[in-house]
């Protein structure tokens, strides 16, 4: 049996393009496999001057399960430095979406956990299925936030509700996601792509030199979540050596709640 090797598909059409997350068996958790595929599918889509907006979508039943628990866990065995490097490569793969040119719309159809709501909220707009299963769980799993979470989160729901979300690790839906400012709409996870293909149509119409003009302006400040990155990097390091992180994990895999030492 060949090896699994998730993919990211590219579809271009009346100059939007489509990317979808295609790992679906493993509800397009986050590896660094997938992260190199959408980053090299990005990269194509860098230096097609056709495509004037973009679409992220996941395949299957998932937009992304959050980050990879085996992942995390191998990563608990490796050395403050290693750990660091690797987060933060593993960061800029997938990241690498916001450094498009052109405006990209995530379409969240199903859960979006973790570091993956965390590249939702990476992307311009977001159109999300009403009853998505949404959260920033990385304190309940005790781990410090990655993927650009301290950055993101208060730059789309403000300060109070970031640290909220953040602190408690809490699920909520898509209709609260559009109620706290964090998605742009919630609408019927069968409306989720026609709605935002529509939006990226419209976008894609306008003059795509201004366009453009205007990702520069109202795009994400590249210093500023560079240093969270960094920081984040960090503090995720540290907690791979912690006993708390290997009881998050296997509350996680057993589908207990956790009980934390802090050590």
């Amino acid at each position: 049996m060949s090896e699994h090797v998730p993919v990211v598909r590219t579809e271009v059409h009346d100059h939007v393009a489509t990317l979808t997350l295609d790992d679906a068996r493993r509800r397009n958790a986050m590896t660094p496999e997938l992260g190199d595929a959408l980053y090299d599918a990005v990269e194509r889509l860098r230096d097609d001057p056709s495509v004037r907006a973009v679409v992220l979508t996941g395949a299957g039943d998932a937009f992304s399960a959050g980050g990879d628990l085996k992942m995390l866990e191998r990563l608990r065995s490796a050395g403050f430095d290693e750990s660091r490097e690797f987060m933060l490569r593993f960061y800029a793969r997938y990241l690498r979406v916001a450094e498009l040119a052109v405006p990209v719309i995530a379409a969240v159809r199903g859960p979006a956990i973790g570091a993956g709501l965390c590249v939702a909220m990476a992307c311009d707009l977001m159109v999300v299925d009403e009853a998505s299963k949404l959260a920033l769980n990385f304190a309940q799993l005790g781990l410090h936030p990655g993927m650009g979470a301290t950055y993101l989160t208060p730059l789309r729901v403000g300060a109070a509700r970031a640290s909220e979300l953040l602190y408690t690790g809490r699920r909520f839906d898509g209709r609260e996601a559009a109620q706290m400012g964090m998605a742009l709409e919630a609408v019927s996870a069968d409306e989720v792509l026609p709605r935002a293909h529509a939006l990226a149509a419209t976008i894609a119409a306008n003059g795509p030199l201004a366009v453009r003009g205007l990702k520069k302006q109202l795009g994400l400040d590249r210093a500023a979540l560079a240093r969270a990155l960094d920081a984040e990097a960090r503090h995720q390091a540290e907690s791979y050596a912690s006993a708390d992180l290997g009881e998050g994990l296997k509350a996680a895999a057993e589908r207990r709640p956790p009980v934390f030492t802090g050590a």
